[in-house]
């Protein structure tokens, strides 16, 4: 029988609208696997010995795993990985840190582009805010999530009167995105308003990060409700099949340990303390290898006979822009899971992940497609070749298709999520 995951298109939806910031996709997948048994670890505390299922959080990013496929014997300490990564970042616009402007008569809030955003896609929608504060505790910290689901912003268009050739404006991410949210000539203070939603004293306020977000909902859309229109499916899409992924894999225990590790920073790079580039990864794997009494050389061993998928959305062929793709890998909506190849090691994906991931195609009864770029264009990276340099195992980059990636709003396939999520449980768990 073929490897089944309880997802669902308008289950992805409700992921996608709870989870504006990298901050609230922690939390969103840390409700759902406590809800199955699973434990949150502090990194600063004595690791768990016993099996079972964990998870941390490092600010924006997660790290989960189950033992429970552990049995008695020291030689069962180098038992290798299956790996499902992916990234808890999009592209937006985030606030600066001397947020509060005015120009002609409006009441401005200085924003700035985070990673690749297509910032024409941001104009003229209502906004919301989310992130989190730092606040000042007693003699210490403690962190306070903020999530204001109301038109607070908006970023205008310029009228099509104005432009020099009715064609379209080129913005200037300096200038041109910054957010209207009020009139006069007197900037009131955006994080008091921000801290004082939240309940909190903005005088106690030392840190923050914030970032705006689409407020329309997700949808199911198309004449069949064939499609899934959402912000953030690059990569909420690969965060919500992996989490579904790893809850079945933990109901069916093999030889392998079954892990989710979702990085935030991926759209700008992945080098901070909890990017593919940080020693997170390593540290969670070597620890839980630690915590079965094992030592440097069973840790060794079970990376050696450990692979990942690294997960993020894929191209579908743009049916406007049919020129733009590669003509002998068309990737279609509702085709299945994606399997990405770059010569030049833009994804990591070889022979040996390529199979890997075929077979648990094959185990879950989906479809597989295989995405090759255009060779006269630039290709974008993923997690991928970071995670293998810097774990040393073998690694495969895969993913759903979708239109519009990097839009404040994108499209998927409505089938494709649950084929997705079917084809990363079946990887985690291969029978």
């Amino acid at each position: 029988m073929p490897f089944s995951v309880s997802a669902s298109a308008a289950a992805l939806c409700n992921f996608v609208d709870v989870s504006p910031s990298p901050f609230h996709v922690c939390r969103t997948v840390a409700v759902q696997l406590e809800e199955a048994g699973f434990v949150r670890v502090d990194e600063t505390e004595a690791w768990p010995t016993e099996v079972g299922r964990y998870y941390l959080i490092r600010g924006g990013s997660l790290v989960a795993w189950s033992t429970e496929s552990d049995r008695t014997g020291p030689a069962l300490a180098g038992h290798p990985f299956r790996i499902v990564g992916g990234h808890t970042d999009s592209p937006n616009l985030r606030v600066k840190q001397h947020p509060d402007l005015e120009s002609a008569g409006w009441q401005m809030v200085g924003l700035e582009p985070y990673g690749g955003a297509w910032l024409n896609s941001w104009l003229d929608r209502d906004l919301g805010i989310s992130g989190r504060l730092s606040v000042r505790d007693g003699n210490g910290l403690r962190e306070v999530l903020v999530k204001i689901d109301e038109p607070i912003l908006r970023v205008p268009q310029l009228a099509i009167h104005l432009s020099e050739d009715r064609k379209g404006v080129t913005l200037d991410p300096q200038r041109h995105v910054n957010a209207i949210w009020g009139v006069g000539n007197s900037p009131r203070s955006f994080l008091d308003f921000v801290a004082e939603r939240e309940g909190v004293d903005p005088s106690s306020v030392l840190g923050w990060e914030l970032m705006t977000h689409d407020l329309a909902p997700s949808a199911v859309v198309g004449v069949e409700n064939e499609l899934v229109s959402a912000p953030r499916l690059d990569n909420q899409g690969t965060c919500y099949a992996g989490t579904q992924a790893l809850l079945a894999a933990v109901r069916n225990p093999t030889a392998f340990t079954p892990v989710l590790a979702l990085f935030d920073h991926e759209e700008v790079g992945s080098m901070s303390d909890r990017g593919a580039f940080s020693d997170l990864l390593n540290t969670v794997l070597e620890r839980i290898v630690l915590g079965r009494g094992g030592g440097r050389e069973e840790f060794l061993r079970a990376m050696a006979g450990s692979i990942c998928a690294s997960g993020d959305m894929a191209h579908a062929t743009h049916p406007n822009y049919p020129d733009r793709h590669e003509p002998a890998h068309r990737i279609e909506l509702g085709g299945g899971p994606v399997l990405k190849v770059n010569q030049n090691l833009r994804y990591a994906t070889d022979s040996e992940g390529a199979g890997a991931f075929a077979l648990a195609c094959e185990q879950a009864g989906v479809p597989l497609q295989r995405y090759v770029h255009r060779a006269d264009l630039p290709c974008g990276s993923t997690i991928g070749p970071i995670t293998a340099s810097r774990t040393g195992v073998s690694t495969v980059d895969v993913g759903a298709a979708q239109l519009a990636m990097h839009s404040s709003r994108e499209l998927m396939g409505a089938s494709d999520v649950k084929a997705y999520a079917d084809a990363l449980g079946a990887f985690l768990a291969p029978a």
